[in-house]
Parts: structure tokens; C-alpha cells; sequence
């Protein structure tokens, strides 16, 4: 009963999802052929919002649920690592027309067949925990 915010915020967070329409797959469509500017100021509203968040972390004026300070550990500069992992991520979001966050929302309105992505996003998660060791970091 105590996480009970945390589901609220999960469905307040579908709700903006399907009324902005980022989960449409014509959305995404749009976006890959460079054909409207709709996904790009979802995606760029996004950045803006979360940059002074990332630094108020930082400097440890946002907390977790539980008053802790968040550490965000500086990550090693790989260009091709970055290339690798975001030209994998975009192919899966063209492919399947949808990123991992609104997988659930498209379960929750009703689109069944999503639940195929679902299952091959838990399956490449289970492979790279397996490879995860073995991997460039």
C-alpha cells in the first residue's frame, strides 16, 4: 500500500504517453523519415526538462523515495560503444515502433501484439546479463 504513488505515477505517466500519441507507431514512423517535428519535441522538451534534474542530483538536492543521495557515476567516453548501443536501440524502436517506455501503455490500451517486443526486450535483457561480464564497459 505504500507504493501506491508509484503505480499513480505510472499510470499518469501512460496517460501522457497516449495523449501526446508518442506511442503511435505512425509517430515513430514520421519521425525515422524525418517527415514531422512531433516525436523530435516530445524527445527535445525531454532533454530540457531533465538536464537542470540531472544537476540538482548531483549536487544532492533531489533525493530517492527514501531520502538518499542519488550517485551518477561519469561513464567512460567510447564513441564507438555509444554508435554500437544507440544504432541497436534505434534499429529495435524502428523495427517493433516503440521504445521500451511505452511497451506497458501499449499493453494497457489494448495492443496486444506489443507483447511480442515485450518478450524479446526481457530476452535481450537476460542475454546481456549473461554477457554482460564478458562485454567492453
Amino acid at each position: 500500500m505504500k507504493n501506491i504513488r508509484f503505480l499513480i505515477i505510472g499510470i499518469v505517466f501512460g496517460i501522457i504517453l497516449t495523449k501526446s500519441q508518442a506511442i503511435s507507431w505512425y509517430r515513430i514512423y514520421e519521425m525515422f523519415k524525418f517527415q514531422s517535428f512531433h516525436m523530435y519535441g516530445i524527445i527535445g522538451s525531454t532533454v530540457v526538462v531533465s538536464i537542470p534534474l540531472i544537476l540538482l542530483f548531483k549536487k544532492g538536492i533531489l533525493k530517492d523515495y527514501l531520502g538518499n543521495k542519488i550517485n551518477i557515476k561519469e561513464k567512460k567516453k567510447g564513441y564507438i560503444r555509444t554508435l554500437v548501443g544507440g544504432a541497436f536501440f534505434g534499429l529495435g524502436w524502428a523495427l517493433a515502433g516503440a521504445c521500451p517506455a511505452p511497451i506497458f501503455v501499449l499493453i494497457g490500451n489494448g495492443i496486444f501484439s506489443i507483447l511480442i517486443v515485450l518478450l524479446g526486450a526481457v530476452l535481450g535483457a537476460f542475454i546481456y546479463g549473461i554477457l554482460s561480464k564478458k562485454l567492453p564497459h
